[in-house]
């Protein structure tokens, strides 16, 4: 079977879920605490490809689901346990909940029957979230993963999701991490080995094959 035929197969619509991992203000936006993420999510491209695919996943009846990191003011639950957690801790952008740093940012856009699932703790927008009960109940078979970051959310996502038993597609042009040749060599090297990869042009060619033809 060639690519194109495996990857339009393996997105059908009432089959696969998107999901965007971190797309928030306070990691991608222009105020982000994480400036030189954020601009490489911007100036990639990735953040407006992500955009494209929500999009896409709209008008193909596609479900959407946005994973947000986010922590209490008090630090309540929160891990303390790696550098990462604790340099967090002290970025003058913090991701509290309710705040305008933990919105889907723009130019993503967030429709009513998108899910939102906040986590408090942890790397993985999957383990201990209630990502997977939600993709089971929702009969998902294939997980679109995209979003940020590269160097850690990102593969904890499509390690957890091929762990799982979800096949999995990533949009290499849809994700981003940092310095920003370590994209491609984390795709060609470690996700290209448990995940279908491909580009958003190629997901937006199976999904608007799929959209709904409209009758006047």
């Amino acid at each position: 079977m060639r690519q194109s035929e495996r990857l339009r197969e393996q997105l059908v619509p009432d089959g696969a879920v998107l999901l965007t991992v971190e797309c928030q203000e306070g990691v991608v936006g222009h105020e982000s605490a994480l400036p030189e993420l954020g601009a490489a999510a911007r100036e990639s491209g990735a953040l407006q490809n992500v955009a494209r695919l929500v999009d896409a996943a709209h008008g193909a009846g596609v479900q959407v689901m946005h994973a947000v990191a986010e922590r209490r003011p008090d630090g309540r639950g929160a891990n303390r346990n790696a550098r990462l957690f604790r340099a967090a801790a002290r970025l003058p952008v913090q991701q509290h909940s309710g705040s305008g740093a933990v919105r889907i940012a723009a130019p993503i856009a967030v429709a009513e029957q998108d899910l939102v699932v906040r986590r408090l703790h942890g790397l993985s927008p999957i383990a201990g979230t209630d990502v997977d009960a939600l993709l089971r109940n929702l009969g998902c078979r294939t997980l679109v993963v995209t979003g940020v970051s590269a160097n850690v959310a990102v593969p904890n996502a499509v390690f957890d999701a091929v762990n799982l038993g979800y096949t999995v597609v990533v949009p290499g042009d849809a994700i981003a991490g940092v310095p920003a040749d370590y994209t491609p060599a984390m795709i060609r090297n470690t996700l290209a080995l448990v995940a279908t990869v491909a580009s958003t042009d190629d997901v937006l060619d199976c999904w608007t094959a799929s959209r709904p033809v409209s009758r006047a």
